[in-house]
């Protein structure tokens, strides 16, 4: 398998991290969106939105969407479980993170780490924080009720929203108000074989 991705995105770190987890043996190619690496006509025939992270399997099939690719990756594993509740409750988590808590949190972390907090971006920046504490509030009331988001296991649920959260803090956003958040990062970061994004 090959994974074309940005380690310092959580949308290609999710990758990354479900991959160490369950042990799964792949090439890591790096593509610099900053550069116009996914813009290229070779990037768009693996993806034609451009967008990484992106999975080519060993039968040359491509899958793009972080999420599609976490879930068939777990497939059959305990981090994405089969009974269909408990199935569609890790579906509902990663909508989620897709509609409520990326397009603020990682939207943030972008403007401020990636781009440097560019003056003409600085008003979007502001105007992502609400958003985020919002999401941010909904997960602490969660998980507060049980150590993960799921049948009180680990799913691709946790893995989708533990990317972009537990670097939140590079998007301005203080998880100190938020106890339960903090104890779900380190029970996850606690796993064995777990990967720290670079």
């Amino acid at each position: 398998m090959k994974v074309y991705g940005d380690i310092r995105s959580g949308n290609c770190y999710k990758i990354k991290l479900i991959m160490s987890l369950l042990d799964i043996e792949h090439e890591w190619i790096h593509i610099n969106i900053l550069k116009g690496d996914n813009l290229n006509d070779d990037f768009k025939a693996k993806n034609p939105s451009g967008k990484i992270p992106v999975l080519e399997l060993d039968d040359g099939r491509y899958l793009s969407e972080s999420n599609a690719i976490i879930n068939y990756l777990a497939c059959g594993s305990a981090y994405y479980p089969s009974e269909p509740f408990l199935h569609s409750e890790v579906l509902q988590w990663q909508f989620f993170e897709q509609y409520s808590h990326e397009p603020y949190i990682a939207v943030a972390r972008f403007i401020a780490k990636y781009l440097g907090m560019p003056e003409e971006r600085r008003e979007e920046f502001l105007s992502k924080q609400e958003g985020g504490h919002k999401a941010l509030s909904i997960m602490e009331q969660q998980l507060s009720n049980g150590d993960y988001f799921v049948n009180n296991q680990l799913t691709t649920a946790d893995i989708a929203l533990f990317a972009y959260t537990h670097v939140a803090d590079e998007g301005g956003f203080d998880l100190t108000q938020y106890p339960a958040i903090k104890r779900w990062i380190k029970r996850i970061e606690s796993q064995p074989n777990y990967i720290a994004m670079s």
